[in-house]
């Protein structure tokens, strides 16, 4: 528990190019030709995502040729400082916060890595004071848009202190050509990319459109092997288990009850839970464990169609879309990623 921070402002950004799901399958056949005879499901896979479409960091072809670490991470600087630059300027845009007004940036993505980090690389661009304080984290991978957020209500929880958490994926650009593995497959038919940014204020509450008031993380003992990176000279690899929604079903239930005692929340008073949409079976699983109707989590069905999964900023298209349909009193954002962890942070809606 911490004192109430005011949640200010919401920024999305998304990458120039767009790969239709159709586009997207043909791509993958064409790259892994004859290889796919050991993955029948193949193009099932493909059509029971939920996706319509997804946007990528590079134009399809980009794809289709090989790349090591020095082409994966030049590409995702370049990809990565533009998506910061994009988001964390329509949130500010939105809070009515100038960026010298800004204490702390605290930034989050796990699909690459910079030295100077890209906080530091944009702060003078961006208009942050010298003495900003930087908090870059990485490792958090789909949960990183709920466990970073959480992290930026905690160091903005002072009064007046004003924090800007930015959180953007460049999952595409993990696209492996070398690895058909199951796993691989999947994460080319789900996975997109996209940014997304949040202004935080401690004592604003009267400006604020959500007051974030609880947060908490539950670490699943055991699971280490459900998701998160194969690191090799290629660059990243996906690990991620067929098993994941079983997992949620036999596991989610107790945690989620730990979580909203951590938060000083009853579950009963929260009108909408706001998950991080993994995918459609992980949609069923949760509103399974939420005891929600099928169909419920309408605005993550949305966002997966319109976007695909974009790891840790997905959560936050979710919460800019019931925003704009209207909080309810109550709110929890969810969301699971490596570890394997489930995090959830409680709000109330604000004034504005």
């Amino acid at each position: 528990m911490f004192p109430p921070v005011a949640l200010l402002g919401l920024g999305l950004g998304l990458p120039p190019h767009v790969l239709s799901q159709e586009e997207a399958a043909l791509l993958t056949a064409r790259i892994f030709g004859d290889r796919l005879a050991g993955f029948p499901q193949f193009e099932r896979v493909f059509a029971n995502t939920g996706i319509a479409r997804r946007h990528c960091a590079r134009p399809a072809d980009w794809y289709a040729a090989p790349h090591g670490w020095s082409d994966r991470m030049a590409a995702y600087r370049q990809a990565a400082e533009a998506l910061f630059v994009q988001a964390a300027t329509a949130a500010l845009a939105d809070a009515g916060v100038a960026p010298a007004e800004v204490d702390c940036v605290v930034v989050s993505s796990s699909s690459g890595f910079a030295v100077p980090s890209l906080d530091a690389q944009l702060a003078e661009a961006m208009g942050f004071r010298p003495d900003i304080e930087r908090l870059p984290l990485f490792g958090l991978g789909c949960a990183g848009g709920v466990a970073g957020l959480a992290t930026a209500a905690r160091l903005a929880a002072p009064p007046g202190r004003t924090v800007l958490f930015v959180t953007m994926e460049l999952c595409s650009l993990a696209f492996r050509q070398d690895d058909g593995s199951r796993a691989n497959l999947v994460a080319t038919a789900l996975f997109g990319d996209g940014a997304a940014a949040c202004v935080l204020r401690g004592g604003a509450e009267e400006r604020a459109f959500a007051v974030i008031d609880g947060a908490g993380q539950h670490l699943f003992p055991r699971s280490q092997d459900i998701m998160g990176w194969r690191i090799d000279d290629g660059g990243f690899g996906i690990v991620l288990s067929a098993a994941l929604p079983q997992f949620l079903q036999a596991h989610l239930r107790p945690a989620l009850a730990r979580l909203l005692a951590q938060c000083g929340a009853e579950e009963e008073r929260i009108g909408r839970f706001i998950c991080h949409p993994g995918g459609t079976r992980v949609l069923a699983a949760l509103e399974e464990v939420l005891r929600l109707e099928t169909g419920s989590l309408d605005h993550e069905r949305a966002v997966l169609a319109d976007h695909g999964n974009m790891s840790a900023p997905t959560v936050l298209f979710v919460l800019d879309r019931a925003r704009r349909a209207g909080l309810p009193d109550r709110a929890a954002l969810l969301a699971l990623g490596p570890g394997f962890a489930a995090n959830l942070i409680t709000m109330r809606r604000g004034p504005q």
